[in-house]
C-alpha cells in the first residue's frame, strides 16, 4: 500500500482530462510526478476526496480507454 498525505500533494500539477466539459460540468483532474500512483479528483472539490491509482492500473486504464492492445 502506498499513503500520500495532501501535503504530499500541495505542489502537484493537476491537469483537467481532455474529455471533461468546458462548462464546469463532469470534470476528473490528475497529477503527476507522484511516484507509484496516480491522485484523482473531481475538479469541482479540489480540497475533497480523492482516489489514488497504482500507475500500473491507470496505464492499463489509459490503454484500455485509447483502444490499445
Amino acid at each position: 500500500m502506498t499513503y500520500v498525505s495532501r501535503a504530499d500533494l500541495s505542489a502537484a500539477a493537476w491537469r483537467r482530462s481532455s474529455y471533461s466539459n468546458t462548462q464546469g460540468g463532469e470534470c476528473v483532474e490528475v497529477a503527476e510526478g507522484v511516484p507509484g500512483v496516480v491522485p484523482v479528483r473531481d475538479s469541482k472539490v479540489p480540497g475533497g476526496p480523492m482516489v489514488l491509482v497504482s500507475a500500473s492500473a491507470w496505464a492499463a486504464f489509459v490503454d484500455e480507454v485509447r483502444g490499445r492492445p
